[in-house]
C-alpha cells in the first residue's frame, strides 16, 4: 500500500504463497470440482471401482466415495476442506458420501458464472439459503412414511443403500445382515431408543470360506482361546463371571527386595502366593460359573485350580469386547473378586463353544435369550474383499440406524433432485433482484445427480433429462434415472426408495461447503520456520533518503 506518493510498506510477505480476491475463489472452486470430477465414477449401480495404493503398499479397491477421499493425499485447502465433507457426512448418515461431494463441486462451479457477472459472494450465500429452505420444503412435501417393523420395506430401502456398491451380488444377504444387526442392538432405556453400532455391533473378517457363510451371531464372537487344554471346550447354558482384574499374586507397587535367609522362607513366599491365589480362585468357585473371562492375566496356579474345578477360563480379553460380552449374557463386570454378587453373573447365553477356523481359534457365546450386542461374521476369499463388504456393510447398517430415527422415505434415482431442481425453478419467478440467477444456480445444479446417474450407465444424458424434466413438469414426482440402463422409469413400480434423512443432510451439507468456500477472499500459506532459516535473512532494502 502506499500513502501519498511514499515508498510503497509490504505489510505481508509478497511471496506466491499468498492469494487474494477473485483468484482465490476462483483457485478454491477449480479444487473443488477437481475432487468432484475424482469420483463422479463412483455415483450409481454402473459405478466404477478406484484402486488406491496406500502408503505401506497395501491397496484399497473400492468405490465408496469417503473411503476414496479418506486415502487421496491432497495440498490444496478448499480439496481438504471437501474430503471432510464426505467424512461427515459418513459419520452422519453412512450413505450419499459420494452424492455430497458431486452435489457440492457442482454448486461451486456453477458459483463461477455469478462471480464473473460481478454479483458480490454474499448476495449469492444469501440465495442459497433460501435456495436450501425451499428444496428442504420440496423433500418434506413428495417424502413418503415407512413402516420400520416392515421387513420387505425395510430390506428394499437397505439394498437401494448397497446397490451401488461392490456387494451388489449379494444385496439379499447383506440387507438380512444389516437389519438384523440393527435389530439387536436397538435399546430403550426410559423411553430413549438408542441403536450404538459402532460399540456393540462388532464385524469379525475372517478370511476363507463363502461369502454366503456370512452370517450374524446373536452373541459375541472372541479371536480367543481357552488359557488350559484341560478345560470345556462346549458348554450348554454356561454361568458366566466378567472381571476387570488380574487373577496373579499382587507384586509391590515400586521396587521391592526381599532378603531370605533361610530355605523355608523361600518356601514359605511361594506358598504365600500359591494361598492368596487360592483364595481369590475359591471366591470366584463359591459362585459355581461355568466360564471366566478377565481383562488381565491368569496365572499359572489361576488355571490348575480352574481347570480342576472343571471351569473354562478366557484372559487378556479386550475392554470393548468385555462389555459386549456383558450386553449380550445379561452379566456386569466385577473390578475386585471380593465385590463379586450373584447378580453380577451372567446366564443369558445359550451356547459356549471354542471353534477353529481356518488357522486360529475363536470363542462363541452365542444363542443368547435378548442379546444386545452381536457380532456380524463376515467370510470371504481375501483381506481386500472383506474389507469392502465390512464398509458396506457398515453403511448398509447406518441406513437402518436413521430410518428407525426418522422413517420417511423419498423416490431414489435422482427423481428428488430432479423434483427439487424443478421447485426451484417455479420458486426463481418470484425472486426478485440480483438473487434470482444464483437461486437458480442451484437448481441448475442439483441436475448433475440425474445426469451423473445416465452417465455412469452409458446413457444419452440429454434426452434422458428433457424427458425426465417434462415428467416432473407435469407434476410426476416420482420419477427418476434407471441407474442399470440409462432410461427415466416410475420409481414406484421400480421399487427404489432411499432415505429422506439422508438426502436432507446431503443437500443442507452441499449447499454450506459452497457458502463457506464462496466467503473465503483471501488464502496465505503460514512459511515454515526451518524454510526461512535456510534461506538466511531477507537482502536489506536500501534505505531512501
Amino acid at each position: 500500500m502506499s500513502l501519498g506518493g511514499q515508498t510503497p510498506v509490504f505489510v505481508m510477505n509478497a511471496a506466491p504463497e499468498r492469494q487474494s480476491g477473485r483468484k482465490a475463489q476462483l483457485s478454491n472452486i477449480t479444487a473443488a470440482k477437481t475432487v468432484a470430477d475424482v469420483i463422479r465414477t463412483c455415483l450409481g449401480p454402473k459405478s466404477m471401482l478406484k484402486m488406491i495404493l496406500d502408503p505401506m503398499g497395501g491397496i484399497i479397491l473400492t468405490n465408496d466415495g469417503n473411503a476414496i477421499l479418506r486415502e487421496i493425499d491432497v495440498a490444496h485447502p478448499a480439496a481438504k476442506n471437501m474430503i471432510e465433507l464426505s467424512r461427515t457426512q459418513d459419520e452422519e448418515c453412512g450413505d450419499g458420501t459420494t452424492s455430497v461431494i458431486v452435489l457440492a463441486g457442482e454448486i461451486l462451479a456453477q458459483s463461477l458464472s455469478q462471480l464473473e457477472r460481478d454479483i458480490h459472494p454474499v448476495v449469492i450465500i444469501s440465495a442459497y439459503n433460501k435456495a436450501l429452505q425451499a428444496a428442504l420444503e420440496v423433500v418434506s412435501r413428495i417424502s413418503v412414511p415407512i413402516d420400520t417393523t416392515d421387513d420387505t420395506q425395510m430390506l428394499a430401502l437397505i439394498k437401494t443403500s448397497i446397490g451401488t456398491k461392490f456387494v451388489i451380488r449379494w444385496s439379499d444377504l447383506m440387507c438380512r445382515l444389516a437389519l438384523e444387526a440393527v435389530r439387536i442392538v436397538s435399546a430403550e432405556d426410559a423411553g430413549v431408543r438408542t441403536i450404538d453400532i459402532k460399540r456393540y455391533a462388532r464385524v469379525e473378517k475372517v478370511p476363507g470360506g463363502e461369502i454366503e457363510d456370512s452370517r450374524v451371531l446373536s452373541g459375541v464372537m472372541l479371536n480367543k482361546d481357552i488359557v488350559h487344554p484341560q478345560m470345556r471346550r462346549r458348554i450348554h447354558e454356561p454361568r458366566i463371571v466378567l472381571l476387570d482384574c488380574p487373577l496373579e499374586y499382587k507384586k509391590g507397587e515400586s521396587q521391592t527386595n526381599i532378603e531370605i535367609s533361610k530355605e523355608a522362607d523361600f518356601a514359605r513366599i511361594n506358598q504365600i502366593e500359591e494361598e492368596q491365589i487360592k483364595a481369590m480362585v475359591d471366591r470366584i468357585l463359591e459362585f459355581k460359573p461355568d466360564l471366566v473371562v478377565t481383562e488381565k492375566g491368569i496365572s499359572d496356579y489361576a488355571q490348575y485350580f480352574f481347570a480342576k474345578a472343571n471351569v473354562s477360563a478366557l484372559r487378556r480379553v479386550r475392554k470393548s469386547d468385555n462389555n459386549r460380552i456383558a450386553r449380550a449374557v445379561g452379566a456386569t463386570i466385577v473390578n475386585r473378586v471380593e465385590d463379586l454378587r450373584e447378580s453380577d453373573i451372567g446366564t443369558r447365553c445359550g451356547l459356549f463353544n471354542v471353534e477353529k477356523i481356518g488357522d486360529e481359534y475363536f470363542t462363541f457365546l452365542t444363542e443368547c435369550t435378548t442379546p444386545k450386542a452381536c457380532t456380524i461374521l463376515l467370510r470371504g476369499p481375501s483381506k481386500d474383499v472383506l474389507n469392502e463388504i465390512d464398509r458396506n456393510l457398515a453403511d448398509a447398517m447406518s441406513v437402518a440406524r436413521n430410518v428407525v430415527f426418522n422413517p420417511t422415505l423419498v423416490p431414489g434415482g435422482g427423481a428428488v433432485e430432479m423434483a427439487v431442481s424443478v421447485g426451484l425453478h417455479a420458486r426463481a419467478r418470484a425472486v426478485t433482484g440480483v438473487e434470482a440467477g444464483p437461486f437458480r444456480a442451484v437448481a441448475d445444479a442439483l441436475e448433475v445427480i440425474p445426469r451423473t446417474l445416465v452417465q455412469n450407465a452409458g446413457g444419452n444424458a440429454i434426452r434422458a433429462l428433457t424427458a425426465l424434466r417434462a415428467k416432473h413438469a407435469s407434476g410426476e414426482h416420482s420419477w427418476g434415472i434407471n441407474g442399470e440402463t440409462g432410461d427415466i422409469v416410475d420409481m414406484k413400480t421400480y421399487k427404489l426408495y432411499e432415505s429422506a434423512s439422508v438426502k436432507i443432510q446431503t443437500f443442507k451439507t452441499a449447499i454450506e461447503a459452497a457458502r463457506v468456500l464462496l466467503r473465503v477472499d483471501d488464502v496465505v500459506q503460514a512459511t515454515r520456520k526451518e524454510r526461512r532459516q535456510d534461506q538466511g535473512a531477507p537482502p536489506e532494502e536500501p534505505v531512501q533518503e
